[in-house]
């Protein structure tokens, strides 16, 4: 993918975006194909580190326990192990805090409690601390260089539609800073695509929150309309 082009998408996209009231974010949407997701060695499930710090910063929540406390506070919340029984008893708390965060992080010989008390939530959302995020840490963890990373770290996981998801930044960003995390994305994706770009990519699209989407593609930009599905007429009943 070439950077040109990228800006020139980026371009297009502005051109046919109405303004709104708030800073949206620049979402990707990847379509793939002929991948078996059911096998292992198929399924894309990756975290890429962006050169550009996203403007909407993930937040991040520690569970650890006292030797990590005064560290962990380097992150937006820090939960110790004598509170988790907090959450083990209020589920309403704990799905709460399963929306309100975007990675969690866990002292590694707590794993196991993590797993009693916050999998049931965190496990189905796929929040669950990551070893491949860099997310299970030692009691003796130097934890700011991680806090850094997270804050401008994305995941790309394919799931059941075949679809990869994933944000680049916001609106209110350069178009080349934008373009070079949507490049890091791509990069990463080639990485991983088994069978290359043109056999496992079926598109690449980019869109803000409340826009139309623009396909990248080697020729230019492509615009997609939004779709808007009518709702059907009710039948009114005759007298």
């Amino acid at each position: 993918m070439d950077k040109h082009v990228v800006l020139e998408s980026i371009k297009k996209l502005r051109e046919i975006s109405p303004k709104r009231k708030f800073n949206q974010t620049l979402d990707i949407s990847v379509n793939v194909a002929k991948l078996d997701i059911k096998n292992p060695e198929q399924k894309i499930d990756v975290f890429v580190q962006l050169p550009h710090k996203l403007s909407k910063e993930p937040k991040v929540c520690a569970l650890v326990d006292r030797e990590l406390s005064t560290k962990a506070k380097t992150f937006d919340k820090c939960i110790v192990r004598e509170e988790f029984v907090n959450y083990s008893k209020d589920k309403k708390e704990l799905k709460k805090l399963s929306r309100e965060y975007d990675y969690f992080v866990a002292q590694a010989n707590l794993m196991a409690e993590v797993g009693s008390v916050f999998g049931r939530v965190l496990a189905p959302l796929g929040k669950m601390p990551n070893p491949k995020a860099g997310c299970i840490v030692p009691p003796t963890a130097d934890l700011e260089p991680l806090a850094k990373r997270l804050k401008t770290t994305v995941r790309l996981i394919t799931k059941e539609q075949l679809v990869i998801k994933a944000i680049a930044g916001t609106e209110n960003m350069s178009d080349d800073d934008l373009a070079e995390n949507i490049l890091a994305v791509h990069g990463a994706l080639l990485h991983k695509f088994p069978q290359g770009e043109k056999v496992n990519m079926k598109s690449f699209l980019i869109k803000f929150t409340m826009s139309p989407s623009v396909q990248i593609t080697d020729k230019g930009p492509v615009c997609k309309e939004i779709k808007v599905e009518e709702k059907p007429k009710k039948k009114v009943a005759k007298k």
